[in-house]
């Protein structure tokens, strides 16, 4: 059972994938049913009563006979189910608990639906075929929520990424770092850490997981005859959204807007949404099960295409694509969201067609088959000959945003032009204070002095 401080801690995490809030008992008994139904299809949670969505706790008084109308309703859960239900008195007012185990006998039913946990929200399945297939997937165990024997907390965490969650989830400092994670659901009873857990707070996740890393790959022309950069990023699942961004923002045309006295707005040739949307689906809804194959970003002349292991999930109707959403990482997905990572569930396709749509650019092309692939055309390049000494520059200074050591050959290969010429602009970036080198030609690095870049 869970005690009043358990419960402040839990209020204040607020609600997820393991915790749901109600200020009261709905008219309709059987919602507050469906959530613990999907809680026990799920990693099982804990659903809290006389709690409100701003994460305040107001109380709330349960009288014998909507307790028995509650526990009637459990009841219809088939296989049935023990919740615990009690009420804690939490700073003079009652807050009524149900506490749901991950259950051993999936999947479980209500009225002959099955329920799942997809982030903070509860996804009911009715057909035939995708009860079928979640039962499949339910006796494969969703693979976050496996236990990872290998990993110990005191070694292999990342502390300094665990802290900027904490701080990203609004998560309170005087709350323990065991606590937190028993919040999050990131530890099995047994207590092993969950992949999932790993996957998104390990220093290295490649280290349990070889394939579980973002390879950036780019590509001379339209085809894959010439790789001119390869990179494999590992880290923590952030980590490895933010490394990729970057080597992206280094491959692709970035301007600058500036509007009055307020900071400058970097513009994507592809926007920036674009590729949020696409690398955050890939990390979250990728099949981390397969080991022969990596998320992968590709950069040609005309295209970007971002592929994850795993085509659509089984459970979603290709009708339905781009308008619901079902994750084979719940809750790693449910751990994206609470840092506003992901928004609403089913949106991020829509996004990717809409941005497109606004830069002028064409639609999207996604394949679904085997692996999930979403392909983004780059803007047609003007024909000119002229190359400004401005345009020149400027692709300079963001390809040492991007790699700080790159050199001088590296340059020249990347922007088409001769070591001479980079040499001649890295002199005048010098002289106009922009830029200047730190340390020697061979083991130095760049570095971006003018307030202005």
């Amino acid at each position: 059972m869970i005690n009043a401080d358990d419960i402040k801690s839990i209020v204040q995490s607020g609600e997820g994938y393991n915790a749901e809030f109600k200020i009261r008992v709905p008219n309709k008994v059987k919602e507050l049913t469906e959530e613990i139904c999907a809680f026990a299809n799920a990693a099982g949670g804990v659903l809290l009563l006389g709690v409100d969505d701003d994460n305040v706790i107001h109380g709330i008084n349960i009288d014998n006979r909507k307790r028995s109308a509650i526990q009637n309703s459990i009841n219809d859960i088939n296989p049935h189910i023990h919740c615990p239900f009690y009420k804690v008195d939490v700073d003079e007012k009652e807050v009524w608990v149900i506490e749901v185990s991950s259950g051993v006998q999936k999947p479980y039913t209500l009225s002959g639906a099955i329920y799942v946990r997809q982030g903070p929200n509860s996804q009911k399945l009715i057909s035939v075929e995708q009860m079928r297939d979640f039962f499949q997937q339910s006796d494969r165990i969703y693979f976050d929520e496996a236990p990872c024997s290998e990993f110990i907390i005191e070694k292999d965490i990342d502390l300094d990424y665990f802290k900027e969650f904490r701080f990203a989830a609004g998560l309170s400092q005087t709350v323990s770092q065991e606590q937190i994670m028993n919040n999050l659901k990131l530890i099995l009873p047994e207590g092993d850490f969950k992949k999932g857990g790993v996957l998104f707070f390990a220093t290295s996740p490649e280290k349990f997981f070889e394939k579980a890393v973002v390879r950036c790959v780019a590509f001379e022309g339209d085809t894959k005859t010439q790789i001119i950069d390869d990179k494999v990023f590992g880290g923590p699942l952030v980590s490895q959204y933010k490394q990729a961004m970057q080597w992206l923002k280094g491959k692709l045309d970035v301007r600058y807007k500036i509007k009055g006295s307020g900071p400058r707005k970097e513009i994507w040739e592809i926007p920036e949404t674009v590729f949020k949307e696409a690398i955050i689906n890939a990390l979250s809804h990728r099949d981390y099960y397969d080991k022969g194959a990596r998320t992968t970003v590709e950069f040609f002349e005309n295209r970007v295409e971002i592929t994850n292991p795993g085509g659509l999930v089984s459970v979603i109707n290709p009708k339905d694509f781009g308008k619901k959403s079902h994750s084979r990482n719940p809750l790693v997905f449910g751990l994206f969201e609470r840092i506003d990572m992901v928004e609403q569930i089913g949106s991020g396709i829509g996004r990717i067609y809409e941005e497109m749509k606004l830069a002028g650019l064409p639609s999207p092309e996604f394949k679904t088959e085997g692996m999930f692939t979403v392909i983004c055309s780059r803007p047609k390049k003007k024909k000119t000959s002229e190359k400004t000494s401005e345009k020149t520059s400027e692709k300079i200074i963001r390809l040492i945003r991007a790699k700080n050591n790159i050199t001088i050959a590296e340059l020249a290969s990347e922007i088409g032009i001769s070591t001479r010429a980079i040499e001649y602009q890295i002199s005048k970036l010098k002289t106009d204070s922009i830029i200047k080198r730190i340390g020697s030609d061979k083991d130095g690095h760049w570095e971006i002095i003018s307030p202005d870049f």
